[in-house]
C-alpha cells in the first residue's frame, strides 16, 4: 500500500457497504415494528377484548383531549386528534385509538417518548355509527375519552 491509498475507503469495499445497507433496508417494515406492536389487541374482534388485551379496563379522564368530527361523510378518512393534558396525566408513554363498530376495533396504537408533548392527529376508517375511544397510558394506567361519529352514507344523513 502506498501513501496515497492509505486512510482510503476502496470502491469496492464502499460498494460492498452499500449493497449490506440496501438489504437491510429492503427488510419488510413489520420486522422492524414487532417489538411493541400488541398483536393480541390488534387481532381483537370486539371493542372489550380489545380493550382488556391493552391491559386493563381504562378509566374516564378530562386530562385526555380527544376530538372527532360529531358527522363523517366519509368513513374511510375519519380525522382524529388526541391531546394530553401533561399536568394532570404526567408520563404518558402510549396513545391507542379504538372504532367501536369496527371489525377490529384497535386502529392505531402511538408509542411516546419520555418528556414528548402528546398531539396526536391521524385518520382512520369507521365501519359506521358508533363510539370512538382515545385510550392514553400514563404512570402505567390507562384513561380514556371517548366521542360518538356518525357516518354518513353519500352525505345524505346516518
Amino acid at each position: 500500500m502506498n501513501d496515497t491509498t492509505k486512510g482510503r475507503v476502496s470502491r469496492r469495499r464502499l460498494l460492498n457497504w452499500a449493497a449490506a445497507l440496501g438489504a437491510l433496508m429492503t427488510l419488510p417494515a413489520r420486522a422492524w415494528a414487532t417489538v411493541s406492536r400488541p398483536e393480541t389487541a390488534f387481532d381483537a374482534t370486539a371493542l372489550d377484548q380489545a380493550l382488556m388485551a391493552l391491559g386493563q379496563t381504562p378509566t374516564r379522564h378530562e386530562g385526555v383531549i380527544f376530538t372527532t368530527p360529531d358527522i363523517a361523510e366519509n368513513g374511510a378518512v375519519v380525522p382524529i386528534r388526541v391531546e394530553v393534558d401533561q399536568t394532570v396525566l404526567p408520563n404518558v408513554s402510549k396513545v391507542s385509538v379504538l372504532v367501536e363498530m369496527n371489525p377490529n376495533p384497535l386502529a392505531a396504537v402511538f408509542d411516546i417518548a419520555p418528556g414528548t408533548e402528546v398531539y396526536i392527529e391521524t385518520r382512520v376508517k369507521v365501519a359506521q355509527t358508533g363510539n370512538l375511544y382515545a385510550v392514553v397510558e400514563s404512570d402505567g394506567q390507562l384513561f380514556m375519552a371517548s366521542r360518538e361519529t356518525k357516518v354518513t352514507l353519500g352525505g345524505c344523513g346516518g
